[in-house]
C-alpha cells in the first residue's frame, strides 16, 4: 500500500474514520457515533482484516485516505494487531484506537508497541468513546500547532498529556450496567420520548431495569425527564434525548 499522508501534523480538517468490527450491531453503533461527532468524518466500516485493507488502500487511491482506525483486536480472518503491522510494513502512517474487549497484557503491551495511540476496553459507555476520540482531536492539533517544525520537550509533553483522561473512570458503565442495553434504551428514547415502562417493553426488560439504564443516561447528559401529563392519576416521568447546545 502507498503510504496516504494520514496520522497527525496535517492542515485542520474533518479526521477520516475507518471502523473495523465484525459484529455488525456494534459497528452500526460505532459508526454512528463517529458521524455524530464534530470533526471526524466516517470513511467506512470494515468486517475483516481483508476489508480493512481494501477500504484503506480504495481510500488513499481516490486521495482521501484514512486518518485513524478504530480497531476490534478479534477480527475472523486475524488479529487486528496483525493488520496493524501490515500496514506499518506498508509505510501507512495514520493512527489506531484500539476498540476491543481484549484484556490481556501481550496484547496491550504489543498495541503500544505498534503505536497505538488509545486503547478502549469493551463494554463502555457513549461518553468514553467519545472522549477517547476528543482527546485524539486534542492530541493532532497539539502536534499540529507549530505548522509541522521541530518540537520541543514542552510540545511533547504536552501532545501526550492531550491523550490521557482525567477520571476517566468516571465515564465507565456502572456496576451490573451492559453496553448493549444501554444503545439498546438509547435507540428506544431517539424513536421516541419515551417512560421507563415502554423502554422496558421495547427492550425486553424490567421496568426497574429500564429506570436504571434511563437514570444512567440521563446522569452522563445524554437523556432528559420530562412530565408527560393528559392521563388519569399522577403525571408520568417520559425520557427525550438532550438537547444540544443549552
Amino acid at each position: 500500500m502507498t503510504a496516504p499522508a494520514g496520522g497527525a501534523g496535517r492542515s485542520p480538517r474533518d479526521v477520516r474514520v475507518l471502523v473495523v468490527e465484525d459484529e455488525p450491531l456494534v459497528a452500526s453503533a460505532h459508526a454512528q457515533y463517529v458521524r455524530e461527532l464534530a470533526r471526524f468524518e466516517l470513511a467506512g466500516a470494515a468486517g475483516t482484516v481483508r476489508e480493512a485493507v481494501a477500504q484503506l488502500k480504495a481510500a488513499a487511491a481516490a486521495g482521501r485516505p484514512v486518518d485513524l482506525v478504530l480497531l476490534d483486536l478479534d477480527l475472523p480472518d486475524g488479529h487486528g494487531l496483525d493488520l496493524v503491522r501490515s500496514l506499518r510494513a506498508a509505510r501507512w502512517t495514520g493512527d489506531v484506537i484500539a476498540v476491543t474487549s481484549t484484556r490481556d497484557l501481550a496484547a496491550v503491551r504489543s498495541a503500544v508497541s505498534l503505536g497505538v495511540v488509545q486503547y478502549l476496553l469493551k463494554p463502555f459507555a457513549r461518553r468514553s468513546f467519545e472522549d477517547k476520540l476528543t482527546r485524539y482531536l486534542d492530541y493532532r492539533a497539539q502536534l499540529a500547532a507549530d505548522g509541522g517544525g521541530p518540537l520541543g520537550q514542552d510540545d511533547v509533553d504536552r501532545a501526550f498529556a492531550a491523550l490521557r483522561t482525567p477520571g476517566e473512570a468516571s465515564t465507565a458503565l456502572p456496576s451490573g450496567l451492559v453496553a448493549e442495553t444501554v444503545d439498546a434504551v438509547r435507540r428506544a428514547v431517539a424513536a421516541a420520548p419515551s417512560s421507563a415502562s415502554e423502554v422496558a417493553a421495547s427492550c425486553g426488560t424490567s421496568r426497574v431495569t429500564a429506570r436504571r439504564y434511563l437514570e444512567h443516561l440521563t446522569e452522563v447528559g445524554e437523556l432528559e425527564r420530562h412530565q408527560r401529563y393528559g392521563g388519569t392519576g399522577r403525571p408520568e416521568v417520559e425520557y427525550r434525548p438532550a438537547r444540544r447546545g443549552r
